[in-house]
């Protein structure tokens, strides 16, 4: 690194909010100098909280009010939120100053916006890089939010230290959990408008069916909340840094560093394919009456 690159690194580190942005628009884009700069990041124990969960569960309402908790403990908190795709400009079809405003100008918050781009489920292509351009720097904890649609919640599993699933009563988002696998994924649930009927129901059947699924270490705790009230949130606090203790975090730890490097590599090896030109090269080879899907795909391996 040349002595300006070293520099912005060392403004990185100490916490600046332009250098962190400017980061993360470069390593985001690929502009000139991104992989420097995620090389140049120092390991990192600032835990990642990913929150998930269906549209409609309150979410970013439940971000706002742990934000308000956190920063009155004096906590610097980096918020990634990331959103849908907006057909017009390729950008974050949801801005950050919308959904968070109040915390917009607070000095302890840092409020980041991503768009999917496309990428499966919820969560953004560079979503692994950013969330360790935020770790590098001076903040207590990262919280990562998925727009909550299709395998997002398997997907957060493989990023954040400790997940957060928020369900509400009146979805059926019990019998959905089941079905997508969310219990094996979930560190802590979140019953959040738990003042709606029904409420009670869902959370001691998920306090059953958590304590029935595991037979030892850390059983998922089930919290109710108003978050539109803040209530409940000091108690999801307190759960979460239980979780960050507990004796299970260190081996989710190498867990998780295996599946950014399995992702982080599968990626690099399919950047230079030309799914275009894959096609039209198909739409020959298939013609072919000794045409053989192995055999076109070997030529690939590298």
């Amino acid at each position: 690194m040349n002595q300006d690159q070293t520099a912005f690194i060392q403004l990185l580190k100490s916490g600046d909010r332009k250098a962190i942005a400017r980061a993360i628009t470069i390593v985001e884009n690929e502009l000139p100098g991104w992989d420097t700069i995620l090389q140049a990041l120092s390991p990192s124990k600032i835990p990642v909280v990913g929150i998930t969960g269906p549209p409609g569960a309150g979410k970013s309402t439940l971000i706002n009010s742990l934000l308000r908790e956190l920063t009155q403990l004096g906590k610097n908190v980096a918020i990634v939120a990331v959103d849908p795709t907006s057909p017009f400009n390729y950008g974050s079809l949801l801005g950050d100053r919308l959904r968070m405003a109040e915390h917009f100008n607070n000095n302890n918050v840092f409020i980041r916006s991503l768009a999917t781009r496309g990428s499966l489920g919820g969560l953004s292509e560079k979503i692994i890089e950013i969330t360790d351009v935020l770790r590098s720097s001076n903040f207590d904890m990262v919280i990562v939010e998925t727009v909550g649609v299709g395998q997002s919640e398997v997907e957060i599993a493989g990023l954040a230290d400790t997940t957060i699933v928020v369900v509400v009563p009146e979805s059926g988002d019990e019998v959905q959990a089941l079905k997508s696998g969310i219990m094996e994924i979930a560190d802590i649930f979140v019953v959040n408008k738990a003042d709606r009927p029904g409420a009670d129901a869902l959370v001691n059947n998920l306090q059953k069916l958590m304590h029935h699924s595991m037979t030892e270490g850390w059983v998922a705790p089930v919290v109710k909340t108003i978050a539109s009230q803040s209530e409940g949130v000091h108690e999801l606090i307190s759960q979460i840094e239980k979780h960050f203790k507990s004796a299970g975090y260190n081996e989710k730890k190498v867990f998780l560093l295996t599946e950014k490097v399995m992702h982080l590599i599968r990626r690099y090896k399919m950047k230079d394919v030309n799914k275009e030109l894959i096609k039209e090269q198909i739409t020959k080879e298939a013609q072919k009456a000794d045409f053989n899907l192995y055999l076109f795909a070997n030529q690939y391996k590298k």
